[in-house]
């Protein structure tokens, strides 16, 4: 079976990981444009070229936005509505994994870092989205006025191992609802050198699979959940995570 979506998408965190592939994954099946925020203005405009180049049918537009500052987000969902005239899929993507530290030795600096970016930013962004649906007309009962996925993490459904030393950023992804996939280790730059250097295989010989996700893997499944093929789900959160939290 295979998914087909349409309209406009707004992606946070659209420039790499999770959410270009996300972003290629959606022209590949039916999207009509793409609005795609991040604050690293060099990578989304690498992420743009490189979708108009292998899909230009594909309206595109990028947005240097801090998801940690409101008037960023606002301005961001404004500008893509004024160019594409309503938001259909909204998914939420950006995020940091903030520097390992155990808590009795974490600054509230670093913590309050990755809850701006995780938490607070994600729900500035659906905020401001389900503000902008609202205002829409419905596509009847398999598509509404517009959908909103977050990608949270297999840390928002259960607890690290102490050797993480990531509270921060596991109190941030429990705090993530609405639709939610849950992923587990990807192969993305946020443990990219971790993996180059073996320090993650201990993490992959718990993981059933043997190894982390490729993004494609996980863009697939943030396909089925911004198509109508998930119209009857409301605040599911689907763990992929090669079976480490089972």
């Amino acid at each position: 079976m295979t998914f087909q979506v349409k309209g406009t998408a707004f992606i946070t965190g659209g420039g790499s990981g999770i959410g270009k592939a996300t972003a290629i994954t959606l022209a590949e099946n039916g999207i009509s444009a793409l609005a795609l925020v991040d604050l690293n203005l060099i990578v989304l405009e690498a992420t743009r070229d490189e979708i108009k180049a292998r899909y230009p049918h594909v309206q595109g537009k990028i947005f240097k936005t801090n998801v940690a500052e409101e008037e960023s987000v606002e301005d961001a969902v404004c500008k893509t509505v004024e160019l594409f005239g309503s938001i259909d899929i909204g998914i939420n993507c950006a995020g940091i994994s903030g520097t390992p530290t155990p808590t009795h030795l974490m600054s509230l600096l670093e913590w309050q870092k990755v809850i701006d970016v995780n938490q607070t930013g994600v729900w500035l962004c659906q905020r401001a989205l389900i503000r902008q649906m609202l205002k829409q007309e419905s596509k009847g009962i398999r598509e509404g006025r517009g959908l909103i996925v977050n990608v949270s993490s297999m840390f928002g459904v259960g607890g690290p191992p102490g050797p993480f030393r990531i509270p921060h950023y596991t109190a941030a992804k429990h705090g993530i609802l609405i639709n939610a996939i849950c992923p587990g280790f990807v192969d993305t730059p946020i443990i990219g050198e971790q993996i180059k250097s073996g320090s993650m295989n201990p993490q992959f010989e718990m993981t059933p699979i043997g190894r982390p996700a490729q993004v494609e893997e996980i863009s697939d499944v943030l396909l089925f959940l911004s198509s109508p093929g998930s119209s009857y789900m409301c605040g599911a959160a689907l763990v992929a995570d090669g079976g480490y939290t089972v």
